[in-house]
């Protein structure tokens, strides 16, 4: 486990932890939950985004039953999608929170449905304890906590617990506030402090290290210009020796790049950035547009020997 390096300079932070020579960059990872496995090296895998809400920046309120749901998770999979991220809380800047019960009212059901009815990968996106208890027990596989344990610490025990996976991803803080919270001392030190510290909490409570990735968490309590330097400095993380999974998908730094462009004009943009960052070390990522991504995550992969 790297030591907190919150009062290092940065100098020595780069030669000593993040050299970009070093063995970690290219040594695979193989991620494991619930006694199987998933080779992350073989491929960059997508985690195709479904969101059971009415507020979601990007595909809010876009479908109004479990078996329209369905049907999503169903072409979502025949696109490409090699995991299916399914989140009923709305994270965007400025949302506000909802209680337990509305959170699992709005998961549960298709949770169950789409557990029995497909063999993919499910993945629940909360920052609450009970909900990723509830969603394990159904059996998804990976929680993907935006707090990297910082919100709801008890996370840890059931995901420990259920033998799953955890992505950590990296905030300012909560989502109605993190975007007032974006002034930071060097941006990828302080992100990889707080990931190390993360991953240190998470072993602490049980969890198998192989079972763990994490995030830099773009958009969340980032400016335009500190989003850039995350996708253009993300090999910085590989001292983590953890995979790097990275979500810029139709995100509202995107659509600001681009002189406005609403959040269905940002595929191309997306596109790019997702580039970007495979080209920088990203395992996984994170996107709403599967069969765009799956023809751009193709052609990056096969430039960079992965074919």
């Amino acid at each position: 486990m790297e030591p907190n390096i919150g009062v290092m300079e940065q100098n020595s932070f780069k030669n000593d932890y993040l050299n970009p020579c070093s063995d970690t960059e290219n040594k695979p990872h193989i991620l494991k939950f619930r006694e199987k496995s998933l080779d992350l090296s073989a491929k960059t895998h997508i985690m195709g985004v479904l969101n059971v809400t009415p507020d979601s920046f990007s595909d809010g309120n876009s479908f109004k039953t479990v078996d329209q749901y369905l049907r999503r998770i169903e072409e979502m999979i025949s696109q490409g999608a090699d995991i299916i991220d399914i989140g009923a809380e709305s994270t965007r800047p400025g949302s506000e929170p909802v209680s337990v019960d509305e959170e699992l009212d709005r998961l549960l059901p298709l949770l169950e449905k789409a557990l029995g009815s497909f063999e993919t990968i499910f993945s629940v996106d909360t920052t609450k304890s009970e909900v990723a208890k509830q969603s394990l027990e159904c059996g998804a596989s990976i929680i993907n906590d935006i707090s990297g344990l910082n919100f709801d610490p008890e996370i840890g025990r059931y995901v420990a617990e259920h033998g799953a996976a955890i992505v950590l991803m990296h905030t300012s803080g909560r989502p109605d506030i993190m975007q007032d919270k974006t002034i930071y001392d060097s941006i990828m030190r302080d992100i990889y402090s707080s990931l190390s510290d993360s991953i240190a909490k998470a072993v602490e409570y049980g969890i198998n290290i192989n079972s763990i990735v994490v995030d830099p968490g773009i958009g969340f309590g980032k400016t335009v210009e500190q989003n850039l330097e995350i996708i253009r400095n993300l090999s910085e993380l590989n001292g983590l020796n953890r995979p790097i999974l990275i979500g810029t998908s139709r995100k509202s730094f995107i659509g600001k790049l681009l002189d406005g462009a609403g959040v269905h004009n940002r595929v191309e943009g997306t596109a790019a950035t997702v580039t970007a960052s495979i080209m920088n070390g990203a395992s996984i990522v994170r996107v709403h547009d599967i069969a765009e991504m799956k023809k751009i995550v193709k052609i990056t992969d096969a430039i960079n020997g992965r074919n």
